[in-house]
């Protein structure tokens, strides 16, 4: 299995055209086009601050913030598929990975983007799309439970590179292991909210 990990073919260029590639798709603000769009101002001035489909919903546009939840995820797929149709898996597998950084750290606006769990799920969709359903399965089980959103995606992606390491995945399984620990650092405040009681609920208000 180690030997698999290790095994990686792709050169330097085709590796860095699909970062870039990536990158910059995954840089794209849609949570921030929609809302300015839909005439709700900067989404970032409000709440967390953050570009993502959660802070959207914010505004009180579900539809808003749904639309940004699907874009947000398939821009991340869409750079694997398109760059795995072309420079092949492995390349595929490194722009979800930049994808998922762009939309962290998107170029477009000062590198404040928001915290990866729909373009975490889209590059699952791109690069090993059956997982997107065992980290469904894991988020509505941990929901359901809690009722803490963050929570939910937290153990969902633990449990995703750990279950495609199992399936002898382990190249994405090291990918998204990586970008586990980052979307960790992201929702750093969340886990310390969860760890004080103090994180909101599902459908809580206020």
């Amino acid at each position: 299995m180690l030997s698999n990990l290790m095994s990686w073919q792709i050169t330097l260029p085709i590796a860095l055209a699909a970062a870039v590639i990536g990158y910059l798709l995954g840089s794209i603000p849609f949570g921030l086009i929609l809302t300015r769009a839909a005439g709700l101002g900067d989404v970032r001035s409000i709440g967390s601050g953050n570009i993502g489909a959660t802070n959207v919903l914010r505004t009180g546009n579900r539809k808003l913030a749904a639309a940004t939840l699907l874009l947000d995820a398939l821009k991340a797929s869409a750079a694997a598929w398109i760059v795995g149709y072309f420079l092949g898996e492995e390349a595929a597998i490194i722009a979800g990975f930049s994808a998922f950084i762009g939309h962290l750290f998107p170029v477009w606006i000062g590198f404040k983007g928001g915290k990866g769990v729909a373009t975490y799920i889209g590059t699952l969709l791109g690069v090993a799309p059956i997982m997107v359903v065992l980290f469904a399965a894991v988020w509505l089980a941990v929901a359901v439970t809690t009722r803490y959103s963050s929570l939910s995606a937290l153990v969902a992606m633990l449990a995703t590179p750990v279950a495609l390491w199992i399936l002898g995945n382990e190249k994405v399984a090291a990918v998204m292991a990586i970008m586990t620990l980052i979307s960790y650092w992201k929702h750093r405040a969340n886990i310390s909210r969860l760890m004080g009681g103090t994180e909101s609920k599902i459908g809580a208000k206020g």
